[in-house]
């Protein structure tokens, strides 16, 4: 079983950043370092993972998924933040709770 991460990142800038990975925690490290894979995130920098949602064996969908919400507005990117069980139904994935989120990142 391979599980893919959809995620939007808060920004410096208030912004939004989303991404898929196969790596949460990676990742996430790899933004909030500046690394030359992350150009976006290099010049505003995380603040936090906002929301995040896992996707199962099925690498198509989490890129369709990222490109869903990379084409939102910011307003409807906050609504998605606040109630993830919306993509959720739309997509066969996962949100993972908020209390998740901060200890996922934390190990």
């Amino acid at each position: 079983m391979r599980i893919f991460w959809v995620y939007i990142l808060s920004c410096s800038n208030g912004a939004y950043y989303t991404g898929y990975t196969t790596d949460l925690v990676r990742r996430y490290r790899e933004h909030c370092a500046g690394t030359n894979k992350c150009k976006y995130t290099r010049s505003f920098t995380p603040v936090g993972l906002a929301q995040c949602w896992q996707v199962i064996d099925n690498q198509a969908l989490a890129m369709t998924i990222e490109k869903y919400i990379k084409k939102m507005s910011k307003v409807k990117k906050e609504q998605l933040i606040a109630d993830p069980q919306v993509l959720a139904q739309l997509f066969d994935c996962l949100p993972l709770e908020k209390d998740k989120i901060t200890n996922i990142l934390q190990t």
